[in-house]
């Protein structure tokens, strides 16, 4: 019968946690974002896109999604909010964020990516799901044009609410000269799944 020492049994426990750690940690982060239309379930990609996780992590955190809508629906292609609440009023945001889309993620159906204005450096809080392969929203270079949409992200389960979401017919409204909802799209709650 072989003994082991205090010392090899201490080492093998403490290997065994820190292993447990490591695919603990390794484990992408997944969200949950229930709508008005049904739930989506997002897994996030923090190794290919930090600071926008991060980014999108803070917003969901401090629940600065819940009660807002998806302001712009263009069946086939693309469903966007983040931004706006029914009445079109927009919320204070945290600072733009440097753009990742050079991380090699394309932007293929049914992937979360960070909507920007003109500079390639001012996504915020918006973002939108592809509801069809865009790959004009790819990065090709580092101009304004061809910078591209960071993709940070992809639906796991529930793809069939954001097509719903694109499906919906649409109005202008306020400023928004089309793709606005007739009958507002909300984004009830988004919560992290512990």
């Amino acid at each position: 019968m072989k003994y082991f020492s205090l010392r090899t049994i201490t080492l093998v426990f403490v290997l065994s946690l820190y292993s447990m750690h490591i695919a603990k940690a390794a484990e992408p982060t997944r969200i949950k974002m229930l709508t008005s239309l049904g739930t989506m379930e997002i897994e996030l990609n923090s190794e290919k896109s930090p600071r926008t996780v991060k980014n999108f992590l803070n917003y969901v955190n401090s629940k600065y999604y819940d009660g807002l809508i998806f302001h712009r629906t263009v069946s086939g292609w693309l469903i966007q909010g983040g931004g706006y609440d029914d009445k079109l009023d927009y919320f204070k945001t945290d600072d733009p964020i440097r753009n990742e889309a050079r991380n090699g993620l394309k932007n293929l159906r049914g992937t979360i990516a960070m909507a920007r204005h003109w500079d390639p450096n001012s996504a915020d809080s918006q973002f939108f799901i592809n509801l069809s392969d865009n790959s004009s929203f790819d990065h090709k270079n580092r101009t304004p044009d061809g910078y591209g949409y960071c993709v940070f992200g992809k639906v796991v389960s529930g793809m069939e609410v954001a097509d719903a979401i694109g499906n919906v017919e649409t109005q202008a409204m306020g400023h928004l000269s089309k793709d606005v909802p007739v009958d507002t799209v909300f984004i009830v709650k988004v919560k992290v799944i512990e």
